[in-house]
């Protein structure tokens, strides 16, 4: 026969809701590892690729701006230059011949009243309008306040500013006015 003593001072305690405790952290805390880990290597393999990206752009910019400086050295280069220039000037040129003369005389002739004569005409090309700079004369302060009217009320010239007037310094010239302005053309 067998008997069974307790010969402990306590009694005998079951560590089985420790261990199954201690299971489920243990199993939490291994699959908490390997989601972290998972995601450090997916982020790692991004930043790599990244960094990757951003090499090869800045080997692409360095081609880029040694293509630029080299450019730069033949744009600045003193025979180029001064071919520039005379492209420019020749460019200017062209632009003067194809400017509509025979139709800015035409208007002109339909606003201009008697008294009152054309002395210089200068056009230039700024951006996309034709800026004209008109001298004219005219006998009195009558037929130049008509002038003023008249090229005001033209559906062809706009933007109109008087930069001088001036009468006639000799004796001879009582009552001429010379005015100089600018105005814009539309040449449409």
């Amino acid at each position: 026969m067998k008997v069974r003593l307790n010969l402990a001072t306590s009694p005998l305690e079951s560590n089985r809701r420790f261990a199954l405790g201690a299971l489920v952290v243990g199993t939490v805390a291994v699959v908490a590892l390997l989601v972290l880990s998972l995601r450090a290597y997916s982020v790692w393999r991004s930043d790599k690729a990244l960094r990757t990206r951003e090499a090869a752009l800045e080997t692409q910019i360095a081609k880029l701006q040694g293509q630029r400086q080299g450019l730069g050295s033949f744009f600045n280069n003193a025979d180029t230059v001064q071919r520039r220039q005379r492209a420019a000037y020749l460019n200017s040129l062209i632009q003067q011949r194809a400017f509509p003369w025979i139709k800015i005389f035409m208007d002109l002739e339909k606003i201009l009243p008697e008294g009152v004569r054309v002395v210089s005409i200068e056009p230039k090309l700024v951006g996309d309008n034709v800026q004209l700079r008109v001298q004219v004369g005219a006998t009195n302060d009558d037929s130049k306040l008509k002038f003023l009217k008249a090229l005001e009320s033209s559906a062809e010239f706009s933007h109109i500013e008087l930069l001088s007037e001036s009468r006639g310094a000799r004796p001879d010239q009582s009552g001429g006015v010379t005015l100089e302005l600018e105005a814009q053309y539309s040449v449409i």
